[in-house]
């Protein structure tokens, strides 16, 4: 397996430099926050993730779940490697101090879960899917509920799960037919079973929290009726002490193509006490605060693997003697020179560099902005900052997962055929990869979502919170020489968004299926632009920067930037011809039979 390192160095820059997460000093909830303690959570994280979870990915993928009568065990070293993450105190990290958290952004860590997601994925999901669990009930639960549940939550004691699927159901969860029976003492009896439960049993921690979707007996049909409730795996008194077994049970476990020391279960409730979760009938609008939460957490997983793909598809490509450069030989005493020497490894490789760059830049953003969305002093400024992350949550999600799938696939071409065996662990990155392009809503769900609902809410208000700035940028520096060659491909990359977007926004009136043949070559091009968007920012940061301590780092930057606006933005010209030219009979006309 590949060996990690954390990219502290970037993440520095990113959260220390760049200037998206100065924002958050005008937010009271982060006082605590200084540069010498960022720097000591990214060095500690980084250890944790390079020395502990590391080095149980690749056995963590062979040995896979155990599943006994019921029970999951994790592999083994998981265990051991959970009771340090609690005990490190990761998961407490955004969380309220009244629930016993360290009240720190979510931006920071957000960058300690890409560290973690790097590393090994597959544990990674166990303590990402708790905190999404916290962040819904810490928004719509009630009192009691938060103070019984939320501090063994933070801490990781607890661990968290969202239920939603069923055999009849993936994306429609109008279809959910899980039932909730009221009890006179006001709590729930629930009845049902829920597949591709990620983590819904393990041997990690004391007790699972499973928030689930169900329906009440008198409620209406459709999405309308569902609502969501709270329902511990071992009941718990009014102390926090566990009691006996609640009438929820593990039927099974999924074989899977990737991700196989993440347990993803089918679960049984009989008649299991829960407790409602919101308001009754709105269970869809508590759940979105953790599937939103969480697609944020799956695009950062693209991004994490598509940086273990980068890192290990560089030392091999170092390390590979394999032919000669093209103009002579570049190490005459070698056998044969290294295969970096060679331009298409050069273009596979900087490839993998600047996409996932490009994204960890705009995943600081748009986490840094949710922050601001919380916890920012005036309320019109907490709007704005909603408004473009209800925007982008969807490309995050998509253009992340994608790229991730498509830069772990590029490591493995790099290692040739040793690439696809399991011994250098690169193919174990694309099994792991693929499947983050299909949960917490497909790619193409995403796409649907930003052109049916994100693109024409509150009168393209959303809009504006990407539009506005992109724009102030693009005036800004157009007439500055040095930074010419960066401005003016984002320049026209921005233009090309604006006229799809019209475009969209006019068709889809008159036909649904326009907006949604249109979709996903718009989310690709929206990423590519967003991405532009960054590297224009980062560009300039990095020329006005004076740090003789440093000076290859800026450098490098500089030479990604022109990377990724010569060769990587171009791409998004395709996806603007196919978003602009294609009608839908072109994709509806096509008869069923001929399929």
């Amino acid at each position: 397996m590949p060996g990690y390192e954390a990219p502290v160095r970037d993440m520095r820059f990113l959260f220390q430099e760049l200037g998206d997460a100065a924002v958050l000093e005008d937010c009271s909830a982060f006082e605590v926050l200084t540069p010498d303690l960022v720097e000591a959570i990214f060095d500690e994280a980084g250890k944790f993730a390079a020395e502990v979870l590391q080095p149980l990915n690749a056995p963590g993928d062979e040995e896979g779940c155990h599943f006994d009568d019921g029970q999951v065990r994790t592999p083994e070293g998981f265990k051991a490697a959970y009771s340090g993450f609690v005990d490190g105190g990761w998961g407490t990290l955004p969380c309220h101090p009244d629930h016993g958290g360290q009240g720190l952004p979510g931006a920071l860590a957000l960058l300690v879960e890409e560290m973690f997601s790097s590393a090994n994925m597959a544990f990674a999901m166990y303590p990402g899917l708790t905190h999404g669990a916290y962040r819904a009930l810490a928004t719509h639960g009630a009192e009691a509920l938060k103070a019984q549940f939320l501090p063994r939550l933070a801490t990781g004691e607890w661990s968290g799960t969202m239920c939603l699927t069923e055999p009849q159901c993936g994306t429609d969860l109008g279809l959910v037919r899980t039932k909730a029976e009221p009890q006179d003492d006001g709590t729930f009896r629930l009845t049902g079973s829920k597949i591709f439960i990620s983590a819904g049993e393990h041997d990690l921690s004391d007790n699972i929290i499973h928030l689930v979707l169900a329906r009440m007996p008198d409620s209406p049909s459709g999405i309308r009726g569902i609502s969501l409730f709270l329902v511990p795996k071992w009941h718990v008194d009014g102390e926090g002490n566990l009691g006996a077994e609640n009438g929820v049970r593990c039927a099974a476990i999924e074989h899977k193509m990737g991700i196989c020391a993440s347990a993803t279960c089918a679960i049984n409730f009989d008649e299991a006490e829960g407790y409602l979760v919101g308001d009754r009938d709105r269970g869809m609008a508590a759940m979105f605060t953790m599937m939103n939460a969480a697609r944020l957490g799956v695009g950062v997983q693209g991004l994490a693997l598509a940086e273990a793909a980068y890192q290990g598809a560089v030392t091999y490509a170092r390390e590979r003697l394999q032919g000669r450069a093209l103009k002579g030989a570049t190490y005459p005493d070698k056998p044969a020179d290294p295969i970096i020497v060679h331009p298409d490894v050069r273009r596979m490789l900087l490839t993998m560099r600047a996409l996932p760059e490009g994204a960890r830049a705009l995943a600081v953003w748009v986490s840094a902005e949710h922050d601001v969305s919380l916890h920012h002093k005036d309320a019109a400024r907490r709007q704005q900052a909603d408004d473009l992350v209800q925007l982008l949550t969807p490309v995050v999600k998509a253009f992340f997962t994608d790229m991730g799938f498509e830069v772990s696939n590029s490591g493995v071409q790099v290692f040739g055929g040793h690439g696809y065996i399991r011994d250098h662990g690169m193919e174990q990155l694309v099994r792991d990869a693929r499947i983050t392009q299909i949960y917490e809503g497909t790619n193409g769900i995403q796409a649907l979502d930003m052109v049916g609902r994100k693109l024409g809410a509150h009168m393209g208000r959303y809009l504006r919170a990407f539009f506005h700035p992109v724009s102030e940028f693009i005036e800004a520096e157009t007439g500055d020489a040095e930074m010419e060659e960066f401005v003016v491909p984002l320049a026209k990359g921005f233009g090309r968004l604006q006229r799809v977007t019209a475009r969209i926004a006019e068709e889809g009136l008159n036909d649904p299926d326009e907006a949604a043949g249109a979709a996903s070559d718009y989310l690709k091009l929206f990423g590519y632009v967003a991405l532009a968007y960054m590297w224009a920012r980062m560009a300039k940061h990095a020329m006005n920067v004076q740090d003789p301590a440093d000076p290859e780092f800026y450098d490098a930057k500089l030479r990604t930037a022109r990377f990724y606006m010569q060769r990587l933005l171009p791409l998004s010209s395709a996806h603007f011809q196919a978003a602009m030219t294609s009608a839908a009979d072109t994709l509806m006309a096509f008869r069923e039979a001929d399929f």
